[in-house]
């Protein structure tokens, strides 16, 4: 919920002061676990959506934990973003939204407190008392067995108070050694008044002893439904606290009536209980539809997408049959076309009758900004490890949630009851948690195309907190291979606490290992907070039947024998790709031209054919990279060309897929040398290729493509090392027939088996076997 539009957001007031001229109608002060973050779904959703749509409400957590371990709280978009945080029992009191100290107050407690180090030398030494390790500030806190607590418990306040600090203890087994007079209670009415929030328009809420002293400070309070015994016996006298018959939210949302609070019809919110729900059982989340649109005759029609993705013919089989869906993807509004704007179409009615497409309507500036500017300068980068070349811009991020915000709207709104909404790649970030937000009944799967880098290089996003919270709202997350499944634990570990709750061996599937992106374990299921979380591996495989209907066609296999002639017994060498830093295209030809100046007997028995798809002209970023590239090709067929021979050929463009095909089975060699890339499907249609041929090409693959890790047979190549580079291709070039039949039979087992049909079904049933895990809202860290 923390994940609104920026430009709905109340206007956060400066550190320490109230929004200018205008006092809040409530501040709700409220302890977590057990209160806040307690009592059922329905109450809580309530409560949330309640906090989060009156921002005149403000919102104070008062803890016991440490701000560090608050912190992952802060990145639930299922949770308000409190205004301020009160911890450490009383001694630590931030801004919720800069994490800044509130000055003067902070100050001032600093101003008691001796040091961490003072008091953990004079505490330390006595019997039985063991420091506990949690995030901790301006406080030592103990763990002691009650008997050995009482034995010293005189002699350890005697050494408190010769350092004038307070000792407060919970459940006869915690003592905090705080700065004098210093407590939830205490911190909190400070804070109110330095607000200037008379004490009539703060509740507090918590249910454990440690609660007391908010209910001791004059507050109207409620101890919440299943408070501790203790409590309740405590606060049974004093007439401003209710005792609440609901847990958690349910008690704090009685007491909000009780003490009439808000105005009734403030709490009556459309809940997620009360949404109309869609018809689909399957929700398809891409951004692409699933077929493209032209003009003809001043006619908007309708074509199969003749991009080689494979991807969408897979996915659109899950609605044969007759099954209910729909695919949400983006598509243009264009007022100068005169037409209207269609937002539902149907995708092909003889094959996928009950398959609908629904359209989230976007200007073409939120394209550009959304998709072909944010996405590719941010994201894309690095997520590739380039994390240097990255812009980050508050207003892109802003136009970035807004549209995520339109995908999860028009997913929510086409969704049946219990639905399954499939999401796909880092374009769509944030729409876990504008879903789970709007929908909680859903199960939500996420499928990453691209790599996902380690904390290092992920940390550098500004919003890393934000979106690391939304991926944490899918049911399931799948990546290509285990590195980069453990890639994103090792972001989560870095960001909060969270449980294993299963791995597993990456062998035989897998290699270990074998290459740069190689591993042995994988995580198959985390617990962070209150949701279990599965996690996959599955690269995606290449459409089979394609390629075998594509080779068996008559101008397919007269463009196969062309091409072989026209390079008249010469060594084929392809690489495809698209225009970009990520894909090693430079080091490649600088690789090339080395081994001609090294080794020239080469010269005039090999050709290197380049395809490289550009970018879209808005893609300003590439067109460096273009010039750099196109000077190489230069310089080598400068320098190095025969009147019968050109050793580089370039293409600045697409083929259609026909060709592109053509040109795989006519091919000696496919060397494939991305820096980084999440999986590379071009390296397996080569090979597919020469599968159905029964002919032998050799592959040569960057060992930091994600498909390293899955192909088996293939040449090696490290593309940051020159050579290397030389060294891979080098090999593949005098490579001996039966070495080169082997390692094609054992890859093209591989890929054959593992086709995109598969991939798709094994997705959808590992979504399937995966539960939410949703409980209640409980982080185990430590005592409030």
């Amino acid at each position: 919920m923390t994940q609104k539009d920026p430009q709905t957001l109340s206007p956060t007031p400066p550190t320490g002061t109230p929004a200018a001229g205008r006092l809040p109608k409530l501040m709700l002060a409220t302890d977590l676990d057990g209160t806040f973050l307690a009592g059922s779904a329905e109450h809580r959703q309530h409560l949330y959506r309640l906090v989060d749509r009156h921002p005149e409400i403000r919102l104070v957590f008062v803890t016991g934990r440490g701000l560090e371990a608050v912190m992952p709280l802060l990145s639930d978009p299922t949770l308000p973003r409190p205004d301020y945080v009160i911890c450490d029992v009383g001694a630590t009191v931030v801004d919720g939204h800069s994490l800044q100290p509130v000055q003067p107050l902070q100050a001032s407690i600093d101003a008691r407190w001796p040091g961490e180090h003072v008091v953990a030398d004079l505490i330390d030494d006595f019997p039985g008392l063991v420091r506990q390790d949690v995030p901790q500030e301006r406080r030592c806190s103990y763990f002691c067995e009650p008997r050995a607590l009482a034995k010293v418990r005189d002699d350890v306040e005697a050494a408190a108070a010769t350092l004038g600090c307070s000792v407060l203890y919970s459940a006869d087994r915690y003592l905090d050694i705080l700065p004098p007079d210093t407590d939830k209670g205490r911190t909190l009415a400070a804070l109110a008044d330095q607000l200037g929030i008379p004490g009539a328009r703060v509740l507090v809420a918590g249910d454990t002893l440690n609660d007391l002293s908010m209910f001791t400070a004059g507050f109207q309070g409620v101890a919440v439904g299943e408070s501790e015994k203790a409590l309740t016996r405590a606060t049974r006298q004093l007439a401003n606290v209710m005792h609440a018959k609901a847990p958690g939210c349910g008690g704090i949302l009685e007491a909000i009536r009780q003490f009439k609070l808000l105005p009734e019809e403030e709490l009556q919110l459309s809940t997620p209980a009360s949404l109309k729900f869609g018809k689909s059982e399957l929700v398809m989340v891409y951004h692409r539809l699933p077929y493209e649109e032209y003009l003809e005759d001043g006619q908007v029609k309708r074509r199969q997408p003749r991009s080689p993705n494979g991807i969408i013919p897979s996915l659109l089989g899950f609605f044969s049959g007759g099954r209910k869906g729909s695919w949400v993807a983006w598509s243009i509004d264009d007022p100068k076309s005169g037409r209207p704007f269609q937002s539902h179409t149907t995708v092909d009615t003889e094959l996928y009758p009950n398959l609908t497409a629904a359209r989230v309507k976007l200007s073409k500036s939120e394209v550009d900004a959304f998709y072909k500017r944010f996405s590719k300068e941010a994201f894309w980068p690095m997520l590739h490890t380039f994390w240097e070349r990255a812009r980050f811009r508050e207003e892109d991020w802003r136009t970035f949630l807004k549209v995520n915000r339109k995908f999860a709207e028009a997913a929510a709104a086409e969704s049946a009851h219990g639905a399954t909404v499939w999401l796909h790649d880092y374009n769509l970030w944030m729409v876990p948690a504008f879903l789970r937000e709007l929908r909680p009944d859903l199960k939500i799967a996420f499928f990453h195309h691209t790599y996902f880098p380690s904390a290092d290089v992920f940390n550098v996003v500004p919003w890393r907190r934000d979106i690391l919270g939304s991926l944490l709202q899918c049911d399931y997350i799948g990546f290509h291979i285990p590195r980069q499944v453990e890639n994103f634990v090792d972001v989560v570990r870095g960001a909060m606490p969270f449980e294993t709750v299963s791995r597993e061996s990456c062998a035989p599937r897998f290699l270990t290992y074998g290459c740069a992106v190689g591993l042995d374990r994988m995580t198959t299921a985390i617990r962070v907070g209150d949701r279990q979380v599965a996690l996959g591996a599955h690269p995606v495989g290449t459409d089979m039947g394609r390629i075998r209907g594509m080779l068996a066609r008559e101008d397919v296999r007269d463009r196969i024998g062309r091409i072989r002639e026209e390079f008249g017994g010469r060594k084929l060498v392809l690489s495809i790709e698209r225009l970009d830093y990520t894909k090693g295209t430079l080091e490649k030809l600088l690789a090339f031209e080395k081994i001609l100046e090294q080794r020239p007997e080469l010269r005039g028995t090999v050709t290197l054919l380049m395809v490289c798809v550009p970018a879209a002209q808005e893609m300003t970023v590439y067109r460096q990279l273009q010039t750099q590239i196109e000077q190489a090709v230069g310089r080598i067929n400068g320098r190095h060309a025969q009147l019968d021979w050109t050793p580089v050929r370039f293409f600045a463009r697409g083929l259609p897929f026909d060709e592109v095909v053509a040109h795989y089975a006519a091919a000696d060699v496919m060397w494939i040398t991305p820096l980084r890339d999440g999986l590379n499907l071009v390296s397996k249609e080569f090979i597919a290729a020469h599968g159905v041929e029964d002919s032998a090409g050799v592959l040569v693959l960057s060992e930091f493509a994600g498909a390293a890790a899955e192909l088996k047979g293939a040449v090696l190549t490290n593309p940051h090392d020159t050579a290397d580079l030389m060294l891979g291709l080098e090999h593949a070039l005098a490579m001996p027939a039966d070495e080169a039949e082997s390692r094609q039979r054992q890859l093209f087992d591989i890929v054959s088996r593992y086709d995109v049909e598969r991939w798709g079904r094994e997705f959808l049933e590992a979504v399937e076997a995966a539960g939410s895990g949703q409980r209640s809202h409980v982080y185990e860290l430590e005592r409030d």
